[in-house]
């Protein structure tokens, strides 16, 4: 599953929020986006039916809480962009990463005991 920038958005507002109604979550958005309380509920409707967002409906009015945590949706993009990008190579991510900055001598020391107890 691959968010777009907006999905993030709108994510990113409830997971600060643990869960918002639909008033104050567009009170949230408005400080990021111009996006109006009708934008927001598309968002919110569109999000449910691909299982990002539950909606409590039995309380009124509905609270709307992310489906997914945080975690959850970092690990998923960083499956789907090793995969798209990388073919799945681990190796080869971090190898360009390395090779496009430098890192610093307790970067390079965390990353081999991160390394070391992988077992790789």
């Amino acid at each position: 599953m691959r968010l777009s920038d907006r999905e993030w958005t709108v994510l990113d507002a409830l997971w600060e929020s643990g869960g918002a109604t639909l008033g104050e979550l567009t009170g949230a958005l408005a400080e990021r986006t111009e996006w109006n309380r009708n934008t927001v509920l598309t968002y919110l409707t569109r999000m449910e039916a691909k299982g990002l967002v539950s909606i409590d409906k039995d309380g009124s009015p509905r609270r709307y809480r992310a489906a997914l945590s945080r975690e959850q949706c970092r690990s998923e993009a960083r499956r789907g962009f090793l995969e798209s990008v990388y073919h799945g190579s681990a190796g080869d991510l971090v190898a360009a990463f390395l090779k496009d900055s430098s890192i610093s001598r307790e970067e390079k020391e965390r990353l081999q005991k991160l390394l070391d107890d992988m077992e790789v």
